[in-house]
């Protein structure tokens, strides 16, 4: 069965190009116009969302905040923008990766590879971990401490997901980008700063325990 690829944007010449090249490799592909287009559609269970940033309306990212709460699959944001706080906004609504307009078509077919690459790896893990108050289910993508659980954003889960199947060993922010976003480029893992910032302090929220600890000069950890 072909992996089915939503892409929502505005731009109609980029739907067709867009539409015609990925057909060829054999994917199912659905289009839409705008973001409340976009919302219809999410009910064909795409495998994969490719979705403009700057659209009339309702923009890319009120699109994927709307619609991370009730789709698994990976969300690549297709962008103009270059600042870092945009990025940062993109990926904390529930974004997995973007790409920079104008993109090569091999590159992006490579980043939707490597995502449906890796969702196939996730099917293969592990269901549950529990350490100590802390169990997540790999599963439902969820972590649990005590009888509380955290709301998290999927790269902070995936983030989390990461650092604990691989308890004890060090990775640098740019090695972590890599494996939680599907690539790497120079500036983006200054993200995994701020990400990992932010679960800290939603931890913190119900344990003293630090299960994410830095290394300073290298990068972090997860505590075994």
């Amino acid at each position: 069965m072909a992996y089915k690829i939503l892409i929502i944007d505005d731009d109609m010449e980029l739907l067709k190009m867009l539409k015609k090249y990925f057909e060829t490799k054999k994917y199912e592909i659905m289009t839409a116009e705008n973001g409340v287009e976009g919302l219809h559609k999410i009910k064909l269970q795409p495998d994969i969302i490719l979705l403009d940033v700057n659209m009339p309306d309702m923009d890319g990212i009120e699109v994927c905040r709307r619609i991370r709460d009730k789709v698994a699959c990976p969300i690549l944001f297709l962008t103009a923008r270059v600042d870092e706080q945009d990025v940062v906004n993109g990926l904390s609504s529930g974004g997995d990766d973007y790409i920079l307009k104008p993109f090569s078509l091999k590159e992006l077919d490579a980043r939707i590879t490597a995502h449906l690459k890796r969702e196939t790896r996730r099917r293969e893990k592990p269901e549950l971990c529990f350490q100590g108050e802390l169990s997540i289910d790999y599963k439902a993508k969820t972590v649990q401490i005590h009888t509380d659980y955290l709301e998290l954003t999927r790269l902070e889960y995936e983030i989390i997901e990461f650092l604990t199947m691989n308890p004890g060993v060090v990775f640098d922010k740019d090695r972590i980008y890599e494996k939680v976003c599907g690539y790497d480029a120079e500036g983006d893992s200054r993200v995994i700063t701020e990400l990992i910032r932010r679960i800290r302090k939603k931890f913190q929220q119900y344990t003293e325990t630090e299960y994410i600890e830095t290394v300073w000069g290298m990068g972090y950890r997860w505590k075994k």
